[in-house]
Protein backbone atom coordinates (compact mmCIF):
# COMPACT_ATOMS: atom_id res chain seq x y z
CA UNK A 1 0.00 0.00 0.00
CA UNK A 2 1.35 3.59 -0.94
CA UNK A 3 1.69 5.63 2.30
CA UNK A 4 0.06 8.96 1.31
CA UNK A 5 2.35 11.99 0.84
CA UNK A 6 3.27 14.58 3.52
CA UNK A 7 0.19 17.42 3.29
CA UNK A 8 2.92 20.37 3.52
CA UNK A 9 5.06 18.93 0.93
CA UNK A 10 2.52 18.59 -1.45
CA UNK A 11 0.75 21.62 -0.81
CA UNK A 12 4.10 23.23 -1.30
CA UNK A 13 4.85 21.75 -4.24
CA UNK A 14 1.87 23.64 -5.95
CA UNK A 15 2.40 26.29 -4.60
CA UNK A 16 5.31 26.94 -6.66
CA UNK A 17 2.90 27.22 -9.37
CA UNK A 18 1.32 29.87 -7.50
CA UNK A 19 3.93 32.27 -6.07
CA UNK A 20 6.39 33.75 -7.82
CA UNK A 21 9.84 33.41 -6.04
CA UNK A 22 10.89 35.93 -3.71
CA UNK A 23 6.97 36.93 -3.11
CA UNK A 24 6.96 38.49 0.25
CA UNK A 25 3.37 38.61 0.81
CA UNK A 26 2.67 34.74 -0.68
CA UNK A 27 5.60 34.10 1.82
CA UNK A 28 3.83 35.58 4.94
CA UNK A 29 0.55 34.23 4.01
CA UNK A 30 2.22 30.49 3.85
CA UNK A 31 4.15 31.63 7.49
CA UNK A 32 0.43 33.07 8.88
CA UNK A 33 -1.33 29.58 7.00
CA UNK A 34 0.53 27.03 6.29
CA UNK A 35 0.73 25.18 3.03
CA UNK A 36 -1.79 23.28 3.43
CA UNK A 37 -4.22 26.04 4.70
CA UNK A 38 -2.98 28.53 1.61
CA UNK A 39 -3.50 26.06 -0.70
CA UNK A 40 -7.07 25.74 0.99
CA UNK A 41 -7.91 29.61 0.72
CA UNK A 42 -7.10 29.76 -2.77
CA UNK A 43 -9.51 26.93 -3.89
CA UNK A 44 -12.25 27.28 -1.88
CA UNK A 45 -15.27 29.21 -2.50
CA UNK A 46 -14.03 33.32 -3.28
CA UNK A 47 -15.25 34.35 0.26
CA UNK A 48 -12.38 31.82 1.52
CA UNK A 49 -9.77 34.32 0.45
CA UNK A 50 -10.69 37.01 2.29
CA UNK A 51 -8.36 36.67 5.53
CA UNK A 52 -5.49 37.43 2.87
CA UNK A 53 -4.75 40.84 3.48
CA UNK A 54 -1.86 43.05 1.24
CA UNK A 55 -3.10 43.03 -1.98
CA UNK A 56 -6.14 43.86 -3.97
CA UNK A 57 -8.55 42.07 -5.18
CA UNK A 58 -7.41 41.57 -8.61
CA UNK A 59 -4.27 39.78 -7.50
CA UNK A 60 -6.28 37.54 -5.28
CA UNK A 61 -8.16 36.57 -8.92
CA UNK A 62 -4.83 36.28 -10.16
CA UNK A 63 -3.39 34.11 -7.59
CA UNK A 64 -7.04 31.61 -7.59
CA UNK A 65 -6.59 31.23 -11.06
CA UNK A 66 -2.94 29.68 -10.59
CA UNK A 67 -3.97 28.08 -7.52
CA UNK A 68 -7.30 26.61 -9.60
CA UNK A 69 -4.86 24.89 -12.29
CA UNK A 70 -1.78 23.89 -10.13
CA UNK A 71 -1.31 20.08 -10.63
CA UNK A 72 1.23 18.97 -7.58
CA UNK A 73 0.34 14.73 -8.90
CA UNK A 74 0.99 15.61 -12.35
CA UNK A 75 4.33 17.85 -11.46
CA UNK A 76 5.44 15.66 -9.05
CA UNK A 77 4.95 12.19 -11.86
CA UNK A 78 6.56 14.47 -14.09
CA UNK A 79 9.56 15.56 -12.34
CA UNK A 80 10.06 11.87 -11.13
CA UNK A 81 10.29 10.72 -14.79
CA UNK A 82 13.23 13.38 -15.18
CA UNK A 83 15.42 12.37 -12.37
CA UNK A 84 13.74 15.24 -10.47
CA UNK A 85 12.73 15.69 -7.09
CA UNK A 86 11.20 18.52 -5.01
CA UNK A 87 12.49 19.46 -1.25
CA UNK A 88 10.87 22.13 1.14
CA UNK A 89 11.62 23.43 4.05
CA UNK A 90 11.70 20.78 7.19
CA UNK A 91 13.49 17.89 5.27
CA UNK A 92 16.52 16.70 6.08
CA UNK A 93 18.04 17.80 2.95
CA UNK A 94 16.72 21.72 3.24
CA UNK A 95 19.75 23.88 3.99
CA UNK A 96 18.46 25.78 6.77
CA UNK A 97 20.34 29.04 5.71
CA UNK A 98 17.84 29.56 3.26
CA UNK A 99 15.65 30.65 5.64
CA UNK A 100 17.68 33.70 6.69
CA UNK A 101 15.39 35.14 3.42
CA UNK A 102 12.54 35.62 5.85
CA UNK A 103 9.34 35.80 4.03
CA UNK A 104 11.30 35.66 1.02
CA UNK A 105 12.29 32.22 1.34
CA UNK A 106 11.58 29.81 -1.24
CA UNK A 107 8.88 27.47 -1.06
CA UNK A 108 10.98 24.21 -1.80
CA UNK A 109 13.45 23.79 -4.57
CA UNK A 110 13.37 20.87 -7.66
CA UNK A 111 16.82 19.25 -7.84
CA UNK A 112 18.51 17.62 -10.29
CA UNK A 113 20.98 15.41 -9.45
CA UNK A 114 22.05 13.12 -6.18
CA UNK A 115 24.00 15.01 -3.72
CA UNK A 116 22.49 15.63 -0.70
CA UNK A 117 21.97 19.95 -1.09
CA UNK A 118 21.92 20.67 2.69
CA UNK A 119 25.56 19.15 2.85
CA UNK A 120 26.89 20.53 0.17
CA UNK A 121 25.89 24.05 0.84
CA UNK A 122 27.84 24.16 4.26
CA UNK A 123 30.89 24.53 2.10
CA UNK A 124 29.94 26.47 -1.00
CA UNK A 125 30.86 29.90 -2.50
CA UNK A 126 29.10 31.39 -5.12
CA UNK A 127 31.25 32.73 -8.21
CA UNK A 128 29.11 35.14 -10.39
CA UNK A 129 29.74 37.60 -12.64
CA UNK A 130 29.00 39.39 -16.18
CA UNK A 131 27.98 37.52 -19.18
CA UNK A 132 29.98 39.57 -21.67
CA UNK A 133 33.01 38.67 -19.80
CA UNK A 134 36.68 39.48 -21.35
CA UNK A 135 39.12 36.70 -21.35
CA UNK A 136 40.90 37.41 -18.42
CA UNK A 137 37.75 37.35 -16.45
CA UNK A 138 37.27 34.01 -17.79
CA UNK A 139 40.50 32.82 -17.02
CA UNK A 140 40.38 34.12 -13.37
CA UNK A 141 36.56 32.49 -13.30
CA UNK A 142 37.73 28.60 -13.96
CA UNK A 143 40.82 29.31 -12.01
CA UNK A 144 38.82 29.94 -9.21
CA UNK A 145 36.44 27.25 -9.80
CA UNK A 146 39.01 24.98 -9.91
CA UNK A 147 41.00 25.64 -6.75
CA UNK A 148 37.81 26.22 -4.53
CA UNK A 149 36.76 22.50 -6.02
CA UNK A 150 40.14 20.99 -5.58
CA UNK A 151 40.07 22.39 -2.07
CA UNK A 152 36.68 20.31 -1.15
CA UNK A 153 34.10 23.24 -2.17
CA UNK A 154 31.58 23.61 -3.93
CA UNK A 155 31.27 26.24 -6.58
CA UNK A 156 27.76 27.67 -6.80
CA UNK A 157 26.67 29.77 -9.74
CA UNK A 158 23.33 30.81 -12.29
CA UNK A 159 24.80 28.86 -15.26
CA UNK A 160 24.80 31.83 -17.83
CA UNK A 161 27.30 32.73 -20.38
CA UNK A 162 30.23 34.20 -19.45
CA UNK A 163 31.36 34.29 -16.09
CA UNK A 164 29.03 31.99 -14.67
CA UNK A 165 29.61 29.28 -17.77
CA UNK A 166 33.49 29.73 -16.91
CA UNK A 167 33.35 28.72 -13.05
CA UNK A 168 30.88 25.60 -13.64
CA UNK A 169 33.07 24.36 -15.91
CA UNK A 170 36.55 24.98 -13.56
CA UNK A 171 34.46 22.93 -11.36
CA UNK A 172 34.12 20.05 -13.24
CA UNK A 173 37.17 20.43 -15.35
CA UNK A 174 38.74 19.69 -11.55
CA UNK A 175 37.07 16.63 -10.96
CA UNK A 176 34.82 18.71 -8.17
CA UNK A 177 31.66 19.74 -7.15
CA UNK A 178 29.57 22.82 -8.91
CA UNK A 179 26.03 23.29 -8.18
CA UNK A 180 23.52 25.41 -11.00
CA UNK A 181 20.71 27.73 -9.32
CA UNK A 182 18.26 28.40 -12.51
CA UNK A 183 15.88 31.03 -13.06
CA UNK A 184 13.31 28.58 -15.03
CA UNK A 185 12.39 24.40 -14.17
CA UNK A 186 15.22 22.45 -13.68
CA UNK A 187 14.43 20.15 -16.79
CA UNK A 188 14.68 23.64 -18.89
CA UNK A 189 17.90 24.32 -20.88
CA UNK A 190 18.65 27.91 -20.55
CA UNK A 191 20.88 29.14 -22.09
CA UNK A 192 20.03 26.84 -25.01
CA UNK A 193 23.50 26.62 -25.49
CA UNK A 194 24.81 25.23 -22.17
CA UNK A 195 22.25 22.25 -22.44
CA UNK A 196 25.38 19.86 -22.90
CA UNK A 197 27.01 21.61 -19.77
CA UNK A 198 23.86 21.65 -17.74
CA UNK A 199 23.37 17.87 -18.67
CA UNK A 200 27.16 18.14 -16.90
CA UNK A 201 26.55 19.71 -13.73
CA UNK A 202 23.55 17.64 -12.99
CA UNK A 203 25.51 14.26 -13.84
CA UNK A 204 28.42 15.75 -11.32
CA UNK A 205 26.75 17.90 -9.02
CA UNK A 206 23.21 19.71 -8.44
CA UNK A 207 21.08 22.30 -10.69
CA UNK A 208 18.54 23.46 -8.79
CA UNK A 209 15.61 25.89 -9.02
CA UNK A 210 11.96 26.91 -7.23
CA UNK A 211 10.30 27.02 -10.57
CA UNK A 212 8.28 23.67 -11.00
CA UNK A 213 8.77 21.70 -14.14
CA UNK A 214 8.32 23.33 -17.65
CA UNK A 215 8.60 27.24 -16.23
CA UNK A 216 10.71 29.33 -18.41
CA UNK A 217 12.61 32.17 -17.06
CA UNK A 218 11.71 35.94 -16.95
CA UNK A 219 14.07 38.91 -16.28
CA UNK A 220 12.36 39.46 -12.95
CA UNK A 221 12.70 35.51 -11.99
CA UNK A 222 16.61 36.22 -12.95
CA UNK A 223 16.85 39.01 -10.19
CA UNK A 224 15.02 36.80 -7.57
CA UNK A 225 17.20 34.01 -8.30
CA UNK A 226 20.15 35.45 -7.18
CA UNK A 227 18.31 36.07 -3.65
CA UNK A 228 19.21 32.38 -3.46
CA UNK A 229 22.75 32.14 -4.79
CA UNK A 230 23.47 34.82 -1.75
CA UNK A 231 21.66 32.95 1.05
CA UNK A 232 22.85 29.38 -0.03
CA UNK A 233 26.20 29.81 -0.34
CA UNK A 234 29.00 31.04 2.65
CA UNK A 235 30.28 33.87 0.19
CA UNK A 236 29.94 34.96 -2.92
CA UNK A 237 32.95 36.43 -5.51
CA UNK A 238 31.96 39.00 -8.12
CA UNK A 239 34.86 37.86 -10.92
CA UNK A 240 33.84 40.58 -13.50
CA UNK A 241 30.80 43.29 -13.76
CA UNK A 242 29.81 46.49 -14.41
CA UNK A 243 27.96 49.22 -12.91
CA UNK A 244 24.56 48.03 -13.58
CA UNK A 245 25.61 43.98 -13.34
CA UNK A 246 23.04 41.73 -11.62
CA UNK A 247 25.76 39.85 -10.51
CA UNK A 248 26.00 43.40 -7.87
CA UNK A 249 22.60 42.17 -6.91
CA UNK A 250 23.73 39.04 -5.58
CA UNK A 251 26.68 40.33 -3.97
CA UNK A 252 24.83 42.90 -2.10
CA UNK A 253 22.20 40.97 -0.99
CA UNK A 254 24.87 38.58 0.49
CA UNK A 255 26.56 41.50 2.51
CA UNK A 256 22.76 42.23 3.72
CA UNK A 257 22.48 38.56 5.10
CA UNK A 258 26.13 38.70 6.78
CA UNK A 259 27.99 36.76 4.38
CA UNK A 260 30.95 37.24 2.52
CA UNK A 261 31.83 39.54 -0.14
CA UNK A 262 34.92 39.24 -2.54
CA UNK A 263 35.78 40.89 -5.58
CA UNK A 264 38.56 39.99 -8.00
CA UNK A 265 39.83 43.04 -9.39
CA UNK A 266 40.77 44.15 -13.25
CA UNK A 267 42.12 47.26 -14.98
CA UNK A 268 40.95 50.25 -13.84
CA UNK A 269 39.71 51.15 -17.53
CA UNK A 270 37.66 48.34 -18.05
CA UNK A 271 34.13 48.91 -17.65
CA UNK A 272 33.56 45.53 -17.17
CA UNK A 273 35.28 45.78 -13.80
CA UNK A 274 33.63 48.94 -12.68
CA UNK A 275 31.24 47.50 -10.66
CA UNK A 276 33.84 44.75 -8.65
CA UNK A 277 36.00 47.96 -7.69
CA UNK A 278 32.89 50.05 -6.46
CA UNK A 279 32.48 47.33 -3.76
CA UNK A 280 35.72 46.31 -3.07
CA UNK A 281 35.70 50.75 -1.85
CA UNK A 282 32.91 49.28 0.21
CA UNK A 283 32.97 46.05 2.32
CA UNK A 284 33.89 43.86 -0.19
CA UNK A 285 37.94 42.30 0.09
CA UNK A 286 40.04 42.07 -2.33
CA UNK A 287 41.03 38.31 -3.70
CA UNK A 288 43.55 37.28 -6.59
CA UNK A 289 43.23 33.02 -6.01
CA UNK A 290 41.18 30.92 -4.40
CA UNK A 291 43.54 30.26 -1.09
CA UNK A 292 42.55 33.85 -0.38
CA UNK A 293 39.35 32.81 -0.49
CA UNK A 294 39.14 29.91 1.68
CA UNK A 295 41.52 31.97 4.04
CA UNK A 296 38.27 33.65 4.87
CA UNK A 297 35.54 31.05 4.80
CA UNK A 298 37.13 28.25 5.70
CA UNK A 299 38.10 26.77 8.99
CA UNK A 300 40.94 27.95 11.65
CA UNK A 301 44.35 27.61 10.14
CA UNK A 302 43.29 27.47 6.39
CA UNK A 303 45.54 30.64 5.62
CA UNK A 304 46.53 31.97 2.47
CA UNK A 305 50.85 31.90 1.80
CA UNK A 306 52.42 34.50 2.85
CA UNK A 307 53.06 36.77 -0.67
CA UNK A 308 56.35 38.10 -1.47
CA UNK A 309 58.80 38.72 -3.90
CA UNK A 310 61.67 36.51 -4.94
CA UNK A 311 64.38 36.31 -2.40
CA UNK A 312 67.90 38.33 -3.39
CA UNK A 313 70.90 37.57 -1.88
CA UNK A 314 71.43 40.55 -0.16
CA UNK A 315 68.18 39.49 1.59
CA UNK A 316 69.78 36.57 3.72
CA UNK A 317 73.11 38.99 5.02
CA UNK A 318 72.97 39.43 8.72
CA UNK A 319 71.95 43.39 9.53
CA UNK A 320 74.99 44.49 10.40
CA UNK A 321 76.93 43.09 7.65
CA UNK A 322 73.95 44.75 5.48
CA UNK A 323 74.32 48.03 6.98
CA UNK A 324 78.36 48.16 5.86
CA UNK A 325 76.93 47.28 2.40
CA UNK A 326 74.94 50.37 2.12
CA UNK A 327 77.74 52.64 3.72
CA UNK A 328 79.74 51.49 0.23
CA UNK A 329 79.50 54.46 -1.54
CA UNK A 330 78.70 53.69 -5.99
CA UNK A 331 81.30 53.83 -8.64
CA UNK A 332 84.20 54.57 -6.16
CA UNK A 333 86.39 52.66 -3.58
CA UNK A 334 86.24 53.67 -0.01
CA UNK A 335 88.89 53.30 2.59
CA UNK A 336 87.55 51.17 6.00
CA UNK A 337 88.29 54.43 8.31
CA UNK A 338 85.13 55.89 5.93
CA UNK A 339 82.69 53.60 5.36
CA UNK A 340 83.08 53.05 9.60
CA UNK A 341 81.67 56.46 9.68
CA UNK A 342 78.84 56.03 7.29
CA UNK A 343 77.89 52.79 8.64
CA UNK A 344 78.24 54.17 12.29
CA UNK A 345 80.59 51.61 13.88
CA UNK A 346 83.93 50.66 14.63
CA UNK A 347 86.84 50.47 11.61
CA UNK A 348 87.89 46.71 12.95
CA UNK A 349 84.43 45.32 12.57
CA UNK A 350 84.25 47.33 8.92
CA UNK A 351 87.04 45.42 8.24
CA UNK A 352 85.77 42.27 8.94
CA UNK A 353 82.33 42.59 7.52
CA UNK A 354 84.38 43.84 4.53
CA UNK A 355 86.44 40.21 3.73
CA UNK A 356 82.60 38.87 4.70
CA UNK A 357 81.03 41.04 2.00
CA UNK A 358 84.44 40.48 -0.11
CA UNK A 359 83.86 36.10 0.18
CA UNK A 360 79.96 36.78 -1.01
CA UNK A 361 81.00 38.66 -4.15
CA UNK A 362 79.60 42.17 -3.37
CA UNK A 363 82.56 43.85 -2.80
CA UNK A 364 86.42 43.91 -3.83
CA UNK A 365 89.59 45.06 -3.00
CA UNK A 366 90.98 48.13 -4.99
CA UNK A 367 94.50 48.98 -3.36
CA UNK A 368 93.65 50.23 0.34
CA UNK A 369 90.53 50.53 -0.62
CA UNK A 370 87.11 48.11 -1.32
CA UNK A 371 84.19 49.05 -3.85
CA UNK A 372 81.24 47.88 -4.55
CA UNK A 373 81.80 44.58 -6.95
CA UNK A 374 80.02 45.35 -10.86
CA UNK A 375 79.11 43.30 -13.69
CA UNK A 376 81.11 43.22 -16.68
CA UNK A 377 79.36 42.90 -20.41
CA UNK A 378 80.38 39.60 -20.41
CA UNK A 379 78.50 38.67 -17.07
CA UNK A 380 81.27 38.34 -14.75
CA UNK A 381 82.64 41.14 -12.32
CA UNK A 382 85.84 43.77 -12.35
CA UNK A 383 88.76 42.74 -9.20
CA UNK A 384 91.60 44.94 -8.68
CA UNK A 385 91.33 46.71 -12.54
CA UNK A 386 91.16 43.10 -14.46
CA UNK A 387 87.94 41.72 -15.47
CA UNK A 388 87.09 37.81 -14.26
CA UNK A 389 85.86 36.02 -16.92
CA UNK A 390 87.65 37.45 -19.85
CA UNK A 391 89.74 36.32 -22.44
Amino acid sequence: MTAEPDPEWWARAALTRVLEPGDEIGGRWLREHGAPGLIRLLTGPPGAAAGLTGVGEQRIAGYRRRAALADPRRDLAAAARGGVRFICPGMPQWPTQLDDLGDARPIGLWLRGGPDLRTWALRSVALVGARACTPYGAHMAQTLAAGLAERGWVVVSGAAYGIDGAAHRGALASGGATAAVLACGVDVAYPRGHAELLGRIAAQGLVLGELPPGSHPTPSRFVQRNRVIAALTRATVVVEAAHRSGSLVTARRAQRLGRYTMGVPGPATSGLSGGVHELLRGEAVLVTDAAEVVELVGGMGELAPERRGPVLARDLLHRDTARVLEALPAGRPAHPEEVALAAGTGTDEVIGRLYELHSLGFVERQGEGWQLTTPSREGGTQTGGTRRGGG
